[in-house]
């Protein structure tokens, strides 16, 4: 049971996987913790004069935090209905735009630059042959880049729903290359340089300052099941496979890990500055 950044990138089937589920995804995707956003306060200098590039907004969740700082925010989302609902969401900020476009590439910035671009769990849809270059070039000299992300993780000894529902994965979907256990927390924290598992800028960036937050969200079968609703790797499934397997890992949740289901995480910062 992977999370979504080990899915080849797509970005034109962003909008469509997600934009089908907006209001099940703000309702079950983990937010960020508030440590992550005085970090990225910290590093980057971000204050109310400031201006921020958010790329695949989603419904945006991390676009509160970050409207709440005071800056101008710009986010991009290429789903049509998960931007008119962040847009609802984000009503009582005059500080937040929302725009639509098929892909960050082909955004048109009308020669807009900005202090700091995020990409919060974003990132792996954009195409690094090109994406790194554009976020070079929309950023303001010394500018920001920052990518956040959740990475899912099991703590030993614990249970664990795939470890409970490996057998109901293969049942329905036998050979899925992304079925598989959680890697552990600690092997997760040893990748600590870099920019993860989205590719190297090469020198359009400097060195990388990388912050870990631990979180966990508790769920019951039901919960369970509709948060992996909102996961890509679920959205691809038929539908006459995916809702049979979900309903029966529902099941197994209820019967036997007492209807109460944790999945952890730990939440990522990455950040590095524009190079000249």
């Amino acid at each position: 049971m992977t999370d979504d950044r080990k899915m080849p990138p797509n970005p034109h089937d962003l909008g469509r996987v997600f934009n089908e589920v907006p209001e099940l995804y703000d309702r079950v995707r983990p937010g960020y913790p508030d440590e992550l956003f005085a970090d990225l306060v910290a590093v980057t200098g971000l204050d109310e004069g400031s201006s921020v590039l958010e790329v695949g907004c989603g419904t945006g969740q991390a676009t509160r935090s970050l409207a709440a700082l005071g800056c101008s925010v710009t986010a991009v989302e290429p789903g049509a209905d998960m931007a008119a609902l962040a847009r609802r969401r984000l009503a009582s900020f005059r500080n937040v735009a929302v725009e639509t476009s098929t892909t960050f590439e082909e955004w048109d910035d009308r020669g807009r630059r900005f202090d700091v671009l995020v990409a919060a769990s974003s990132w792996h849809w954009i195409d690094p042959s090109t994406g790194w270059q554009r976020a070079h070039d929309v950023l303001s000299l010394g500018g920001w880049m920052a990518l956040l992300g959740h990475v899912v993780v099991r703590s030993p000894g614990e249970p664990e729903v795939y470890a409970e529902t490996a057998d109901l994965h293969e049942r329905f979907c036998p050979g899925n290359p992304g079925w598989g256990h959680p890697p552990l927390e600690d092997e997760v924290r040893t990748t600590d340089e870099g920019w993860g598992l989205v590719g190297d800028p090469g020198g359009l960036f400097g060195p990388t300052i990388v912050r870990w937050y631990p979180t966990v969200q508790w769920f019951n079968g039901d919960g369970f099941a509709d948060h992996l609703r909102s996961l890509s790797l679920y959205r691809r499934l038929d539908r006459d496979v995916r809702e049979p397997l979900l309903d029966a890992i529902a099941e197994r949740i209820r019967t036997h890990m007492g209807d109460r289901a944790s999945r952890r995480y730990l939440s990522v910062l990455r950040v590095g500055q524009r190079a000249k």
